[in-house]
């Protein structure tokens, strides 16, 4: 038992250091690589993503944003301040919210200087976070799963069904360099796609590093055509591309927001 437990924690870390190699990589190319079956691998990956080293997605896994390097965690952590900053600007006193897992999304509520909003969220971190007088909230409902703290599943879909709102503000996985949404939790991708159906206007919130980033994860259906509110490093070929799609495209820059670090 004991030689089995050193075998499989072996794997575990040189799969973690293929994927960390690699940035994002197959369930079918690890089990290739390591000559196992595609199950064995669903389960290895579920395990390192519990422990915080990776992320899955549809059909394989990426580096988790926790494996960036110290500086560049600390600058892509203040883009993000900046734009849940610049998105509580497009909130009006009164709105009612659509808010998905992100977090960059629910920081918004922090801003919002005296502005009343009432709130629906699949976001579990809303739970013992203090948001300023006048922010009503009510919980999707869901499941939970491994350390995750967004919620999912037919209940979290179904009391989603019932709500209409005035804005949507949804984080994502990334950004395609052809425009697509991506988002790397696959129950989450109903979730999401009828925040946007059921919302008269929609943002999409992604810092530079998510903007351009390819991957074999599901992707937002945008018939409905919204707005992409990312920072100042965010590569301006993609920005592009999404304006001509017609995408909506605000930078939140640090000159705008003095303070912000």
């Amino acid at each position: 038992m004991k030689r089995d437990r050193q075998t499989v924690n072996l794997r575990h870390a040189e799969m973690l250091a293929m994927i960390r190699d690699r940035q994002e990589i197959l369930v079918e190319e690890l089990a290739r690589a390591f000559d196992i079956s595609p199950m064995t691998v669903r389960r290895d990956l579920q395990t390192l993503e519990e422990q915080g080293k990776i992320s899955r997605f549809h059909g394989g896994a990426t580096v988790d944003v926790r494996a960036i390097a110290p500086d560049e965690k600390v600058q892509v952590a203040q883009c993000q301040r900046l734009i849940a900053r610049c998105a509580a600007t497009q909130v009006a006193s009164g709105d009612t919210l659509l808010i998905n897992g992100s977090n960059t999304a629910l920081a918004l509520l922090d801003h919002l200087e005296g502005k009343a909003a009432s709130v629906f969220t699949n976001n579990a971190m809303m739970v013992g976070h203090r948001f300023p007088d006048g922010v009503d909230v009510q919980l999707s409902g869901g499941v939970l799963r491994g350390t995750r703290h967004i919620l999912t599943g037919d209940l979290a879909l179904r009391n989603l069904m019932d709500v209409r709102a005035d804005k949507a503000f949804l984080g994502c996985t990334g950004i395609s360099p052809d425009g697509e949404i991506l988002c790397g939790i696959p129950s989450e991708l109903g979730i999401n796609e009828t925040m946007i159906e059921h919302a008269d206007a929609y943002f999409i919130l992604a810092d530079y590093t998510k903007i351009g980033k390819a991957g074999t994860y599901a992707s937002f259906h945008l018939e409905k055509k919204g707005c992409v509110i990312t920072d100042e490093l965010a590569p301006e070929d993609v920005l592009t591309r999404l304006r001509a799609i017609g995408m909506q495209v605000i930078q939140a820059r640090a000159a705008d927001y003095p303070g912000v670090e």
